[in-house]
C-alpha cells in the first residue's frame, strides 16, 4: 500500500512538473513577443497575414495618407486673412482704383481671394453679373477643395474587404488542411483562423485611420466653404457702396 502512494506521488510530481515546464514554456514565449519592438512585431503580423493582401491593404493606407496629407496641406495654404482682405479691396474701390484691387486680389493666395478677382474684372458689367460670377466660380473652388476625397473614401471600403477576401480564402485553406489531415486539431484549425483574421484586423485598422483623416478634411472643407460665402457677401455689400 506505501508503495502504491509513493509510486502516484511520484507521478503526480512528475505530471506537475510537466505541466509547469509547459506553463514556463508559454510565459517565455510570450515575454519575448512582448519585448520584441513594435516594428519587429508588425513586420511577423504583416508575414503571418500573407503577403499579397496585406501588401494590399498597406498600399491603401500609403496612398490615402498621401492624399490625406496633400489635402491637409492644400487648406492650410487656402487660409486668407478675410477681413484684412476685404478691408484693402474696399479702400481701393472707394479710391476708384479697380487695377489695385486686382493686384491684391492676385497677390493674395486662397479660394477667396480668387473670387473676388474674378468678381472684380467684371465689375463694369453690373452687379448682377458679378454676382453670377461669384457663385459659379465659387462653386469650381469648391470642388478643387473637394478633390481627390473620393478616393480617400474607396480606399476606406476597398480596405476592409481585402481584409474580409483574405480571412475567406484563409478560412478555405484551413478547412482544406482539416480535410487533409483527417482531422479536427486545434493546432491545424488555431493556425490556419489565425492567418486568416490578421487581414481583417489590418484592413478595419486601415479603415479606421483613413475615417479619421477623412472627417477632418470634411471639416476643414466646410470651414473654407462658410468663410468663402460670408467673405462674397460682405464683398457685393461693398460693392454695392462703392458703385454708388
Amino acid at each position: 500500500m506505501k508503495k502504491l502512494f509513493m509510486v502516484l506521488a511520484v507521478l503526480g510530481f512528475i505530471a506537475i512538473s510537466a505541466q509547469y515546464a509547459v506553463a514556463q514554456t508559454e510565459s517565455t514565449d510570450l515575454s519575448a513577443q512582448s519585448e520584441m519592438p513594435i516594428h519587429q512585431q508588425l513586420k511577423t503580423k504583416f508575414i503571418e497575414g500573407g503577403a499579397q493582401f496585406m501588401a494590399a491593404i498597406l498600399l491603401c493606407l500609403i496612398l490615402g495618407l498621401a492624399l490625406a496629407i496633400e489635402r491637409i496641406i492644400y487648406y492650410a495654404l487656402s487660409q486668407t486673412n478675410t477681413k484684412k482682405l476685404l478691408s484693402q479691396v474696399e479702400d481701393a474701390l472707394s479710391n476708384g482704383d479697380v487695377e489695385s484691387a486686382k493686384d491684391i486680389c492676385r497677390n493674395t493666395r486662397g479660394p477667396v481671394a480668387s473670387i473676388f478677382y474674378q468678381g472684380i474684372i467684371r465689375i463694369d458689367q453690373g452687379l448682377d453679373v458679378v454676382e453670377k460670377s461669384i457663385i459659379s466660380y465659387g462653386s469650381v473652388q469648391t470642388s478643387q477643395l473637394e478633390k481627390g476625397l473620393s478616393w480617400i473614401q474607396l480606399f476606406i471600403a476597398v480596405a476592409p474587404m481585402l481584409g474580409f477576401l483574405g480571412t475567406v480564402l484563409g478560412m478555405i485553406t484551413a478547412f482544406d488542411n482539416i480535410q487533409a489531415a483527417g482531422d479536427i486539431s486545434p493546432n491545424v484549425v488555431a493556425g490556419g483562423m489565425k492567418i486568416a483574421l490578421i487581414t481583417t484586423v489590418g484592413g478595419l485598422v486601415v479603415a479606421i485611420i483613413l475615417q479619421f483623416f477623412y472627417n477632418y478634411l470634411l471639416s476643414r472643407i466646410d470651414s473654407i466653404v462658410s468663410e468663402m460665402e460670408d467673405t462674397s457677401i460682405a464683398f457685393m455689400d461693398i460693392l454695392s457702396k462703392t458703385q454708388k
